[in-house]
């Protein structure tokens, strides 16, 4: 199954028509996005830090917590999965080692980016980036440590928000030269950038719309147009998560009873189909010991 959603993926992207991509934060959230028919889904680094671990999006997480949960999204979906590696957590020989480990966990495209390590969220200030050509190395690196050729490496550059728009179109294109199989531009502010910015490569772009964050909000139709190869809404789940928890944990604080109320719960049967329970009750009744 992976080696054909890779291949689904790759061939996604490359028509440029916008692929909407929404992140996943844990094989729950996954499921869900495959269940409202997303094409693919984004295991978000900040989402995963947030989530798990009550943190900022400033480089606490690791390559094995990132390897265990697209384990556990590989188990849980069948559409493709995007994997943000952040740094790669390290250098080229740990790029190298990190693209192993999410390959055979399940991954079908790995994303990498060029700040110094720890990083922070491209939508924070006070970035610090390693030189282009260390991070073309670590491209190659990554290339060459995949097993499956249509496994997808993008190329994430923060320099947009350090050197400027120009900076961060010639790194693009030297992390393209490197091997990128999709380049990703982060932070881009100026609405002009966003119209232009396809044109300019022969790889797929993808525009990362953060809610409340820098760049504008452009429709995926809008971007599709434009010839974007994928949109991406991070943590557009975990932010509905967070709104959903508190305004049901605050009825539940302020009433001291909490009903099956749709307005502020799903209801029991349908957290239960999310989970695929009716399958596991086949499975219990296949497998129970026959008198």
């Amino acid at each position: 199954m992976s080696k054909q959603s890779k291949l689904t993926l790759r061939r996604q992207l490359e028509a440029r028509a916008g692929l909407l991509v929404p992140g996943a934060y844990n094989a729950l959230s996954a499921r869900i996005i495959e269940d409202l028919g997303f094409g693919a889904v984004y295991l978000t680094g900040a989402g995963l830090t947030n989530m798990q671990l009550g943190l900022p999006d400033l480089g606490f997480v690791g390559l094995k917590e990132v390897a265990d949960q697209t384990a556990a999204i590989r188990d849980a979906v069948g559409i493709p999965i995007i994997v943000d590696a952040d740094t790669g957590f390290g250098n080229a020989l740990n790029v190298r080692r990190t693209v192993r480990a999410l390959e055979r966990a399940g991954a079908d495209a790995i994303q990498l980016e060029d700040q110094v390590l720890p990083k922070k969220c491209g939508h924070f200030a006070g970035h610090s980036l390693i030189s282009a050509a260390e991070m073309a190395g670590k491209i190659r690196a990554a290339v060459e440590a995949r097993e499956d050729e249509n496994l997808l490496i993008i190329a994430r550059t923060d320099a947009c928000a350090v050197e400027g728009i120009d900076a961060a179109i010639e790194r693009a294109a030297l992390y393209r030269e490197a091997g990128a199989d999709v380049l990703f531009i982060e932070a881009v502010r100026d609405p002009q950038d966003i119209r232009r910015l396809p044109a300019l490569f022969d790889r797929p772009l993808l525009m990362n719309i953060v809610i409340g964050g820098k760049t504008p909000a452009f429709s995926a139709e809008e971007l599709k147009t434009l010839g974007y190869g994928m949109v991406l809404y991070a943590n557009a789940a975990l932010q509905g998560a967070v709104l959903g928890m508190q305004r049901a944990l605050g009825a539940l604080s302020r009433d001291g009873v909490l009903q099956e109320d749709p307005q502020l719960v799903v209801p029991f049967a349908e957290r239960q189909r999310l989970v695929n329970k009716p399958f596991y009750d086949e499975l219990d009744a296949r497998y129970a010991a026959k008198d």
